[in-house]
């Protein structure tokens, strides 16, 4: 009999943790959406997601690590994740971090996020939440700039807890042919939180590192982040130093990657209502999911 009990709690222990994110749990269970691109986009960005599988629904929270062990593989340079690829053009000119990417857009690629992966019932609209993004490097820096069309902005979380505000995320996964297979993240993979401001869009700006558990923390004076906003819009520059991600770029580089847009538009409360990606098949905790970026 107390055989039985024991394994009754551990099933039961199992159960809990799948079915909740780290470091709190959900009372919303997540819905998904896959055949919903806002015609707004239609004619905006010059490529588009490809839904290949169902996604997971997990919320961009940071979760337990799971484990897993690699499968290897002698092809795997030449494997391609088959979610979204993105390209990040070199730039011979250092953007002005300004909040504005007009400055270095035509060098670049626009790319939308509008799958919304977490939250479906809070969704209203695409002005509710919609975001795209362009991708840049130099031997320095990675740039990121980022368009959210979000009616109400509301950002009041920090630090670890920062993805429940308005926020964005970016998972990366600096070693994709070392690990192709893995499905379940590891010190090469990164999970990275941006705030465009507390309390306002000209509040304080923050980043904070998930992932690798080993490196967690915030980030903020290691980021460059600028932000402005319009009415329903809100703008991010964002540049990060390639030592964050402990590599050195080269052109032809491929690296994991998937851009998400954390949304929140209750001021009385910190909670991630909704999560849009690029990717319909948003599973943070395992990088096979993701998509590609190439540095072209």
């Amino acid at each position: 009999m107390k055989m039985k009990k024991k394994i009754f709690l551990v099933i039961a222990l199992l159960v809990l943790i799948t079915a909740c994110n780290f470091p709190f749990f959900k009372e919303e269970e997540p819905e998904n959406i896959f055949d919903q691109p806002a015609q707004t986009l239609t004619a905006m960005f010059a490529a588009f997601p490809t839904p290949t599988a169902a996604a997971t629904g997990q919320s961009a929270t940071a979760a337990v690590q799971a484990s897993s062990t690699a499968i290897p593989s002698a092809t795997a340079a030449n494997d391609q994740r088959g979610a979204q690829q993105v390209v990040a053009k070199y730039l011979s000119k250092k953007p002005v971090l300004d909040g504005d990417w007009g400055d270095w857009k035509q060098s670049t690629l626009a790319y939308p996020a509008y799958y919304v992966v977490y939250g479906l019932k809070a969704w209203e609209n695409d002005s509710d939440c919609e975001g795209s993004f362009i991708l840049g490097w130099d031997e320095s820096f990675l740039y990121v700039g980022v368009k959210v069309k979000d009616d109400t902005y509301v950002q009041n979380a920090s630090g670890e807890l920062l993805f429940r505000g308005d926020s964005i995320e970016l998972l990366i996964d600096t070693d994709l042919a070392g690990d192709f297979h893995t499905a379940s993240l590891n010190e090469d993979d990164y999970q990275i939180g941006i705030a465009p401001g507390r309390g306002s869009i000209n509040g304080p700006k923050e980043a904070y590192l998930w992932y690798p558990i080993s490196k967690k923390g915030s980030i903020t004076d290691q980021i460059d982040i600028t932000s402005t906003s319009t009415a329903g819009i809100y703008r991010l520059e964002v540049r990060i130093p390639w030592s964050v991600l402990e590599i050195t770029p080269q052109k032809g580089m491929r690296l994991g990657f998937e851009f998400s847009v954390s949304d929140n538009d209750n001021p009385a409360e910190n909670v991630q209502q909704t999560l849009i990606s690029n990717i319909p098949t948003h599973g943070f905790l395992d990088p096979t999911t993701w998509g590609e970026m190439i540095l072209d």
